[in-house]
């Protein structure tokens, strides 16, 4: 399974998901005078708004390389998942807290609240559907990898959005359902109007996290370290080489490149060196596959 297929699976996941939980819980919202519900529901139209910015970044980021970009648009993924992140600390985590801070000053009855609670319920049932979707596509790409170390080392920017969309969602509802639950049996609706606040707390914390991996990614990151060291591993087993001076990698959107700078063995002709220095980036490049660029540099000091 590619990158890019992955990615898509999991952004189709979410966004079928939250398209239809998001006019369920507009309908509720409606219905129920609830602010916690109205929150949810803005909340997931914002996320189906994400995901469809997701899939464009992932449609640019495979367009050939060209004059102006050499090497490739795959870092356009990282750029549409930075504003997915900006989207969901303003039109999801700001607008949940603004509309629980109005629901304090200008309280309002909720009506039917079992009505709410049916759909936050069904909701989270969809959401978890969604969040093991893109579990499952994740496990595909991190293989024996924990996820803690995936998520900090990952150049798939747009999976870890999805991801962070989906675990805030899975808990925005669940604190949706608690806040509702709580005002229908006690009748205070201060309760429903915290519960917007709260939800919209935890979507501003999770936009943060997920601005912050992906600033990382934008500003130029090297490769994991598991893959640093078998492409060094690699680079020493050549026969021709005598000693690795430096191995540089960036991660450019799905895919990585390589720029090395090498000693070759003495006593090489000239184009003995090519050779090697060619079958070196050959063999890079059939075990290494995600090494979409290799520059190798002869020398004789660092």
């Amino acid at each position: 399974m590619s990158d890019h297929g992955s990615s898509t699976k999991a952004i189709a996941y979410a966004f079928v998901a939250n398209f239809g939980i998001a006019l369920a819980k507009l309908a509720a919202a409606a219905y129920t005078h609830s602010g916690s519900m109205l929150a949810e529901s803005i909340h997931s139209f914002a996320d189906c708004g994400n995901q469809v910015l997701l899939y464009l970044g992932l449609r640019q980021a495979q367009k050939p390389a060209d004059a102006k970009h050499p090497l490739g648009y795959g870092r356009i993924t990282y750029f549409w998942s930075f504003v997915v992140a900006l989207m969901l600390f303003s039109v999801g985590g700001l607008f949940s807290i603004n509309e629980g801070w109005h629901k304090l000053h200008v309280s309002e009855p909720l009506n039917k609240a079992w009505v709410a609670l049916l759909v936050l319920a069904v909701s989270v049932f969809l959401e978890f559907g969604s969040l093991l979707g893109c579990l499952r596509e994740i496990k595909k790409l991190r293989g024996a990898r924990s996820l803690t170390y995936w998520v900090r080392n990952t150049r798939n920017a747009e999976l870890v959005v999805v991801l962070g969309e989906d675990l805030a969602a899975l808990l925005g509802l669940v604190l949706a359902f608690i806040f509702v639950a709580l005002a229908a049996l006690t009748g205070n609706t201060m309760f429903d109007a915290i519960g917007s606040i709260v939800i919209g707390v935890v979507l501003v914390s999770v936009s943060i996290f997920v601005a912050m991996r992906i600033k990382g990614l934008i500003i130029g990151r090297s490769a994991e370290e598991d893959l640093q060291e078998a492409l060094k591993a690699q680079i020493a087993a050549e026969p021709g080489i005598e000693e690795l001076f430096r191995a540089i990698t960036l991660q450019m959107g799905p895919q990585v490149m390589l720029a090395v700078k090498v000693r070759m063995k003495p006593g090489l002709s000239i184009e003995e060196a090519v050779e090697c220095l060619n079958a070196l980036e050959r063999n890079i490049k059939a075990k290494f596959p995600e090494v979409a660029w290799c520059f190798v540099e002869p020398d004789t000091t660092d």
